[in-house]
């Protein structure tokens, strides 16, 4: 059964076509990824299906009394609740049916016996929803999700306009689970996740009775999660069977059956082309090459299968420092109390160190620390000679409004107008991603731009906080290349040991330097 039907839908902007007849189908219980190279359309097709966007042609039709629960990268949260409140929200209707219920009962006292019957009815009706959706036990179901995605850490009490960008994703997701619907949407949930959270939601998924759709460019999470894939790629859609290493397979196998139907087929065009070209002037063959003619007009040409940009990654080294990156005595993490024990660490030059940890210990204050952005709750932090580094912030400004372009300029004004450009462009962006504005990009293209700005600057030290968050696999792959060839010294915040582990030289796991309670 069909819970969700594509027909046909053709959607462009700016004079770019980013859907082309795309036809899409969600059965019920179906796990779909949906993937695709950062700006190819995905989080167009999901505004599309959930009706943030009209498409100029084609039709969206959800089968009757289906619920859809939608994380994209951009949903905000109501200012001045608690948590706690926020995904309290997520069983509102069941609270109004409590008030119903309890304003039935006010009513009984003033009612005839008939009304009283009917009444009764109404509350027997209502008691019987509220037990069979679990009302009873809000609570404890609370517990039992923000426990799993870690929100019970950061304290159910806090107001959410002190939360950082993952602790919102992470409230969202809470919420949305919460809320159980019929069909899931979730755009790069694992962003701001850890190690630990990103299992707790792949048995979760994995588990999953209903239907969802599942945007994200972790693909050992997706492998676990999904039985069919969706992907677009120049503006088209295409159905594949199976996890994301399947897609994979049946992707390179349809790339060499289209550039083998291309290259045939050149190949028959050259030779009529060929024999009209040498039979059209002679009289006794003037027939056969007319013939050939009508058969070469009557030919669908092939397109070329398009290569996708894909970017191009390294870090210019700076000069070498002194043996000492940086040196820690008695380093205690924090704001307005500690977060760790007294550290005393030493790196050293070249060394590449992952970072690990579940949110909220500490991973984003030791690099702002270490750099002198913050200061110490206690101990300190003595940098070596010659350091020059380079920091990757994990999230940008949301309402930047400087375009691509103008973002590089402003940090390297001596820069041409070509110069520009081509740094982007080698970073995959197109022109029309160099000319949007910061805040209109998708989360991978903003990323690429703040990784071009790192790449121009000489560098002998990068600290790097989750730049793999909202980047598609080819730039993933191509980040993890830059890093192992990068002579300098690395420290990298990763909820993704497959991105670091087979190139640091040391895993530090702030769970081991803790205060609190994990």
């Amino acid at each position: 059964m069909s819970v969700l039907t594509v027909e046909n839908v053709t959607h462009g902007f700016g004079g770019r076509t980013i859907l082309e007849d795309a036809s899409f189908r969600l059965l019920k219980g179906e796990h779909v990824g949906l993937v695709g190279a950062n700006g190819e359309g995905k989080s167009t097709f999901l505004a599309i299906i959930t009706g943030e966007l009209t498409p100029d042609q084609g039709r969206v039709e959800w089968s009757n009394r289906v619920t859809v629960g939608y994380l994209d990268q951009h949903t905000t949260l109501t200012r001045g609740k608690t948590i706690r409140e926020v995904l309290r929200e997520a069983f509102q209707g069941m609270f109004d049916l409590e008030t119903e219920m309890l304003q039935l009962y006010d009513k009984m006292s003033e009612a005839s016996e008939a009304e009283v019957n009917k009444m009764m009815e109404d509350v027997g009706d209502i008691q019987n929803i509220l037990e069979h959706n679990g009302f009873y036990t809000i609570d404890a179901k609370i517990e039992e999700i923000s426990n799993g995605l870690g929100l019970a850490d950061i304290g159910l009490d806090r107001d959410v306009t002190d939360l950082s960008g993952g602790q919102r994703t992470k409230v969202l997701l809470t919420k949305l689970l919460l809320q159980n619907p019929t069909i899931l949407i979730l755009d790069e949930p694992t962003n701001y996740l850890d190690f630990e959270h990103i299992e707790w939601l792949k048995r979760y998924l994995t588990n999953y009775e209903n239907a969802f759709i599942l945007v994200s460019h972790d693909v050992p999470f997706m492998n676990d999660v999904v039985n069919v894939i969706y992907h677009v790629e120049n503006s088209i859609l295409t159905r594949y069977a199976g996890n994301y290493n399947q897609f994979l397979q049946g992707h390179q196998l349809k790339k060499q059956q289209e550039l083998k139907a291309y290259e045939k087929q050149q190949k028959e065009v050259e030779k009529l082309e060929d024999f009209i070209a040498r039979n059209k002037a002679r009289i006794s063959t003037t027939g056969r090459a007319k013939s050939r003619q009508k058969q070469l007009d009557k030919m669908e040409i092939l397109e070329k299968p398009k290569e996708k940009i894909k970017p191009t990654f390294r870090f210019n080294i700076a000069k070498t420092p002194g043996r000492v990156i940086f040196e820690a005595k008695d380093l205690v993490l924090g704001y307005n109390e500690p977060l760790t024990q007294p550290l005393n660490l030493l790196l050293e030059r070249n060394q590449k160190v992952a970072i690990r940890g579940v949110n909220g210990l500490g991973k984003s204050t030791l690099l702002k620390t270490l750099m002198g952005e913050i200061k110490p709750f206690g101990g300190e932090v003595k940098l070596g000679e010659s350091i020059f580094s380079g920091y990757f912030e994990q999230e940008s400004s949301r309402n930047n409004s400087n375009t691509a372009m103008e973002e590089v300029w402003q940090d390297y004004p001596g820069l041409s107008n070509y110069e520009v450009r081509q740094a982007l462009a080698k970073c995959g962006l197109t022109n029309e991603h160099i000319t949007s504005q910061m805040m209109v990009l998708s989360g991978g293209e903003n990323a690429k731009v703040r990784l071009c700005k790192l790449m121009l600057k000489d560098v002998n030290w990068l600290l790097l906080d989750e730049p793999t968050n909202h980047l598609d696999v080819d730039a993933k792959e191509e980040l993890k290349k830059a890093l192992r060839e990068f002579k300098g010294t690395v420290i990298l915040v990763s909820h993704e040991p497959d991105f670091y582990e087979d190139w640091v030289t040391e895993i530090w796991n702030l769970e081991d330097w803790t205060t609190k309670i994990v």
